[in-house]
């Protein structure tokens, strides 16, 4: 929605707990255009909607907010111009190479040197089976 009038507030507020305090989509009161919950203006997404659709944001700054309550908290979050996200970079080969080593690193025991389904806990740095008191 992003032409809402006062009556639209009113119904709106009435039916859906949305605080009109957070609509202020010249950004006079908050500095920033502002909108409450779920009345984001179209061409405009947050980030995890964002990376649903594969994209990012691109380098660019936000252009809105959305605020709301949460229990006794106000949040946020920011929304940024649909036509000016660029798509998701993806890790090269290498990378995809290096992670891969370090998770296996990560499964490694340092005692017995096999290689466990599981990470290996950082308190003790050896797998179960070589820790006393560890597999019972």
């Amino acid at each position: 929605m992003t032409d809402l009038r006062s009556h639209d507030l009113d119904a709106l507020t009435g039916r859906t707990g949305i605080r009109v305090e957070f609509y202020d989509p010249a950004g006079t009161r908050y500095g920033f255009p502002t909108f409450p919950y779920l009345t984001a203006p179209a061409g405009l997404a947050a980030r995890r909607q964002l990376r649903a659709a594969g994209l990012r944001p691109g380098g660019h700054d936000p252009v809105a907010q959305i605020l709301w309550r949460h229990r006794a908290q106000r949040r946020v979050a920011y929304l940024y111009r649909l036509d000016l996200a660029a798509p998701k970079r993806t890790a090269t080969p290498a990378q995809r190479e290096a992670i891969a080593k370090a998770l296996r690193a990560r499964r490694t025991c340092r005692t017995c040197q096999r290689v466990k389904p599981y990470y290996i806990p950082r308190r003790t740095g050896s797998c179960l089976d070589c820790t006393p008191g560890g597999a019972q």
